[in-house]
């Protein structure tokens, strides 16, 4: 059984859990369906205005489908919450990840 199936189920289960629907996005998006992974992940970034990695994985899900504009729009509010949080390496990431596109 692959991760997304057993975050299908888990979802399935309670859909109101944004961790379930973190996990769902981000095993759908490790397995080539980013355009899968993107309702999942932003109803996790919904969740909490705080949360970095829903973030990050929602921009990286956008660019890989081509919508470049809120691909950044979702890098820049990351790059907001890595700084904040001092979260070094996320913020490299999304330096690299803004200068780039």
């Amino acid at each position: 059984m692959s991760r997304s199936e057993i975050f299908r189920r888990h979802v399935a289960s309670d859909p109101a859990n944004p961790l379930f629907r973190f996990s769902l996005g981000q095993a759908l998006f490790t397995e080539g369906d980013a355009a899968g992974a993107i309702e999942h992940l932003r109803l996790a970034v919904a969740s909490k205005a705080d949360w970095m990695m829903p973030r990050i994985l929602l921009g990286k899900s956008l660019q890989a489908v081509g919508d470049m504009p809120a691909a950044k729009a979702v890098f820049t509010d990351a790059l907001a919450l890595a700084v904040a949080q001092g979260h070094e390496e996320p913020e490299e990431e999304l330096r690299v990840l803004l200068a780039t596109r």
